[in-house]
């Protein structure tokens, strides 16, 4: 789509859009107000339906180090052009749950490369990159429709070695990973549930926590309901 607002006018109109008591009250959910404008994400996402996508003006967009425009930079990114050398310098400047989520959730999950960086990130130790690992795990559950079981089962490990990791960030996205994997179909649901159930005995509070959390979301009636009548993969 051919570009028709410069990287100027788009930071002066998300200036515009910023609010100040909005800002402060992203604070309470652990969000940076320092570099933020205060913009709810639903007036981010028609601001990159009207910008369209454009990879050049991402990177812009990226590097200016606002908190808005990072987030605007994964929703108008094209995620064809996106290179591992890209993901790998993106990832270096996450600093808060809402850049790792909302990039992962909305462009690196949807690269070649996401398998492979989800095991990678996952293993890392630095806060922030090891959420997006297991972000990446959580969104490719949800998004990736054609992915198979065996697959997908094949992040159990790697959840399972992190599950004692007691950094708030780190944990619930391990959690996230566990639940999204188990609402997947039966089959998963089933290897979920045996993984929490080991988790629950484990010395590890911040393991034992993980699985609670998980169990009392995949054995609901809801759940299991709802993947009774879901159509088999």
């Amino acid at each position: 789509m051919t570009l028709t607002m410069s990287i100027k006018e788009i930071l002066q109109e998300l200036i515009s859009l910023g609010d100040p008591k909005f800002c402060k009250s992203m604070e309470r959910f652990a969000l940076p107000s320092r570099n933020a404008l205060g913009i709810a994400l639903p007036r981010l996402r028609a601001l990159a339906k009207k910008v369209g996508k454009n990879h050049v003006l991402a990177k812009e967009l990226w590097d200016s180090g606002i908190y808005e425009a990072r987030i605007l930079a994964a929703l108008v990114d094209d995620q064809a052009l996106v290179s591992e050398d890209q993901m790998e310098e993106w990832v270096k400047d996450f600093d808060s749950w809402g850049i790792v989520d909302n990039t992962c959730g909305n462009l690196f999950d949807k690269t070649p490369f996401a398998y492979q960086k989800a095991k990678e990130w996952s293993r890392r130790s630095e806060e922030f990159v090891k959420r997006a690992g297991f972000a990446l795990i959580a969104y490719l559950g949800v998004h990736d429709k054609k992915v198979s079981n065996e697959r997908l089962l094949s992040f159990f490990p790697l959840i399972k070695k992190a599950s004692p990791d007691e950094r708030n960030f780190v944990k619930k996205a391990v959690n996230w990973a566990l639940r999204e994997i188990g609402k997947r179909n039966l089959a998963c649901n089933k290897q979920a549930i045996v993984l929490a159930k080991e988790l629950q005995k484990s010395a590890s509070p911040s393991a034992r926590w993980i699985a609670k959390n998980a169990l009392g979301e995949l054995q609901s009636k809801e759940v299991r309901l709802r993947l009774t009548n879901k159509k088999a993969p």
